[in-house]
């Protein structure tokens, strides 16, 4: 445990460091050329720039906060101190920060950076980015459990949630693959921060917005009531990449096997099926249908990939008209071959620059061929994420105790706060068979 501790402290000190490298803004919008975003987007998704000692603060309070949720999740195991953290993270990065201080949505700046020379990725939007990714290789998804403030808001209604079939709950969390790569895809060709423009909650968190946005954050609170962290759990593209590495992180909450005693209230009280519970030897003839069934998939993943990749490429044009200049091209060629009546702002103000249109016919056709590759790669990802899902899910783990999903917990520590031993170590009850005995 002191080692442990010990890490934590390293870390805090290596995220002071790496806040104090930069004073640009935190997460802003790329500088794309002819980009012209919704009046929407452009009023209620972007915040005012913050001042230098501010970005500090901010960059100091998610280090501050990650170590905490750490240190409640793993050391203390208490679901009250998590509770009361995603109320401050909610209060400040969400409200205070208006939601702009977003770990989710550095991907696309980052993934922006890469694909653009002109573009410089800060330093801070570095911090906002890597951070919670170091943690969570070490220690899990404490940042899902109070940090994130888009998940601590969906932690904070989760009165009532109910159990989802598992089968519903691996088609719907492939959703946040999809989601991922379209946000890479959209970054990467210069098109638009998908991520940031429809993120369900930053209207609330700016006390106002689009009313559509409006209402589809209202939606996912309602049903964020019932089933536990929607957002989180089945479109987040930030957890894919945290779900992945808790999978490798050696400090993790886990149930400890000398206390359990199989009443199984963790994993009646866990709302988002991450407690897998102890396996039963299988039959001889079953273990072998589960290895043809386990080769059938192996030979079947290139299949799926490949797929992917001609359904992707196919799909290219109709995902390139969300590009600001492809679709400027095609407004253009309608009007010029009469297929539209009266012209548009846009269309206007292009014809005003003096540029030709065989110029930006040439570059649209040039984006067109860039998201004829860009949608064949992303065809291939989903592909790919299809495949590995139907062999993890052929694969069977010898289990002999309750155990929570490395990938799935989010270190919430609800099933801390309804287990017998954890009642036992905080002195609530005396007696473990007080509460598991036969009424």
């Amino acid at each position: 445990m002191t080692k442990l501790l010990w890490r934590l402290a390293a870390l805090f000190l290596l995220a002071a460091t790496a806040a104090g490298a930069s004073g640009q803004e935190l997460l802003s919008r790329p500088e794309i050329p002819d980009y012209a975003p919704p009046d929407w987007a452009e009023k209620d998704q972007q915040a005012a720039p913050r001042s230098l000692a501010l970005e500090y603060l901010d960059a100091a309070a998610l280090a501050v906060a990650l170590c905490l949720a750490t240190y409640l999740a793993l050391v203390r195991r208490s679901r009250r101190g998590l509770f009361v953290l995603a109320i401050a993270s909610v209060a400040w990065f969400g409200f205070w920060r208006k939601g702009c201080v977003c770990a989710i949505g550095s991907i696309q700046n980052v993934t922006l950076a890469a694909f653009d020379p002109s573009y410089a990725v800060t330093w801070s939007i570095v911090v906002f980015f890597a951070l919670p990714l170091v943690f969570t290789l070490f220690f899990g998804r404490t940042f899902c459990a109070a940090v994130c403030p888009l998940g601590a808001v969906q932690e904070l209604v989760a009165v009532r949630p109910v159990k989802v079939p598992a089968w519903l709950e691996h088609a719907l969390g492939l959703l946040a693959y999809v989601y991922l790569g379209l946000a890479i895809l959209y970054a990467a060709t210069s098109t638009a921060f998908v991520i940031c423009e429809y993120d369900p909650f930053v209207g609330f968190f700016r006390l106002g917005a689009n009313a559509n946005m409006m209402v589809l954050g209202l939606c996912f609170l309602v049903i964020g009531v019932f089933v536990g962290r929607p957002y989180c759990r089945y479109l987040c593209p930030y957890g894919v990449v945290l779900r992945w590495l808790s999978r490798l992180s050696k400090w993790h909450v886990r149930i400890p096997p000398e206390e359990c005693i199989q009443c199984r209230l963790c994993e009646d009280a866990c709302p988002y099926g991450a407690i897998r519970a102890p396996t039963v030897d299988q039959p001889a003839a079953e273990r072998a249908r589960g290895r043809r069934r386990l080769a059938g998939l192996l030979l079947l993943l290139p299949v799926l990939v490949v797929l992917g990749a001609w359904l992707g490429r196919h799909l290219g044009a109709p995902l390139s008209r969300l590009n600001p200049t492809v679709s400027l091209a095609e407004r253009v060629w309608l009007e010029e071959n009469d297929r539209v009546e009266g012209t548009v702002d846009q269309s206007d103000a292009f014809r005003q620059t003096g540029q030709s249109i065989e110029s930006l016919y040439a570059e649209a056709g040039a984006l067109r061929a860039t998201f004829a590759v860009g949608g064949g790669w992303l065809g291939a990802w989903v592909g790919l994420v299809i495949g590995f899902k139907l062999i993890h899910l052929t694969i069977r783990r010898r289990r002999i105790d309750y155990q929570p999903d490395r990938g799935s917990c989010v270190s919430c520590a609800r099933c801390f706060w309804y287990c017998p031993g954890e009642q036992v170590r905080l002195g609530l009850i005396e007696d473990v068979a007080a509460v598991t005995k036969p009424s």
